[in-house]
């Protein structure tokens, strides 16, 4: 889905059938906005009062309400890695920096965006908080989001393409033995020596989403390994048969002797920015804030690849200098020339 082919997106659409005031934000207008959720069927447009009473459930052994008391806006950032460091830089190109008074403290401020406080977190702990209500908005890889989401109608995508975090969740079998002459999902399942007594042993950190592929693409004799790191050296090991890992550009798997297969991909995977949904219609302030980011986000991914050329002409008057330009038409550009006078 493009953001910029969407006429309207979804939640645009379930708020503007709402009838509280404070959920107008999004006008018939504000069309460069992409919204999807990890169960589109199941998002309504209009919820009533009587829906959101109150609610106590256990979440990793502590106890929430639906929507706690506190009034600041929270927004959830990876802590680590070169996820980390590309969504800071995004911020920053978007007029968004994050200030940090202490780098380790996990909490810190955008000073352009008012009551918003940033939390550094790991990717998955980003999920859950949003899903706990901890957390109103996050930015993790879409990987992320389906493994710990597992589709919960309560997570909506309200940015589906950030530009950065590339890479596909992927199945790899060894290039050698009995996998030589494999090269599609198709053919590994047909493979006569996978039985009940003797699965395929797949090791892989993705204990949602890989058991779920394996069976919506009709593999049956198969046991999943967790495991977190390090994964291509498994099948060598003797410890796996293949491995259900993240794949970038691939040159890790080729120098362990790792191939990819054909119909083994999982998923593609990049940033989005993740709001959850009770926090979007019930904090005040949220969808505002929300709208605040997208603008400023979108604003700065339409611009990438797009530059402005000023330069200085000698001419008698403005519209002699924009007729020499406009006779050439690799310079004209396609919006101009606009000319100034020089003092």
């Amino acid at each position: 889905m493009s953001t910029s082919s969407m006429s309207m997106s979804l939640l645009q659409f379930c708020f503007q059938q709402c009838p509280s005031p404070s959920l107008s934000l999004f006008s018939p207008s504000s069309s460069n906005f992409s919204v999807t959720t990890t169960n589109p069927a199941a998002v309504t447009c209009c919820v009533s009062q009587s829906q959101f009473q109150p609610q106590v459930s256990v979440v990793n052994g502590n106890v929430h309400s639906r929507v706690s008391e506190r009034t600041e806006i929270r927004l959830g950032l990876p802590s680590k890695g070169r996820m980390a460091s590309d969504t800071l830089d995004l911020l920053k190109d978007c007029q968004l920096s994050v200030r940090q008074v202490n780098p380790r403290q996990y909490v810190a401020q955008i000073p352009q965006i008012s009551n918003l406080e940033v939390w550094f977190q790991r990717p998955k702990d980003i999920v859950r908080k949003l899903l706990s209500s901890d957390l109103d908005l996050g930015i993790v890889g879409f990987d992320t989001l389906s493994e710990y989401g597992q589709g919960n109608e309560d997570l909506i995508i309200v940015h589906n393409a950030l530009e950065y975090g590339d890479c596909h969740l992927s199945l790899a079998i060894p290039k050698y033995g009995i996998f030589e002459n494999i090269n599609s999902l198709r053919e590994l399942a047909q493979m006569p020596q996978w039985t009940a007594e003797k699965p395929l042993r797949v090791a892989t950190g993705f204990s949602y989403l890989g058991p779920k592929f394996m069976k919506d693409n009709g593999l049956k004799h198969v046991v999943f390994s967790t495991a977190d790191g390090a994964l291509e050296a498994a099948p060598a090991m003797g410890i796996a048969d293949a491995i259900l890992d993240l794949v970038s550009s691939g040159t890790t798997l080729r120098e362990n002797n790792l191939k990819e297969i054909e119909g083994g991909i999982v998923l593609e995977s990049q940033a989005v920015l993740v709001a959850s949904r009770k926090s979007l219609m019930q904090r005040k302030g949220v969808l505002d804030t929300t709208h605040e980011i997208l603008e400023r986000l979108e604003a700065h991914l339409r611009a990438m690849g797009q530059f402005t050329v000023t330069a200085n002409m000698r001419g008698s008057s403005a519209e002699e200098v924009a007729e020499r330009i406009l006779s050439q038409t690799s310079l004209s550009g396609l919006q101009g020339p606009t000319i100034s006078p020089v003092f």
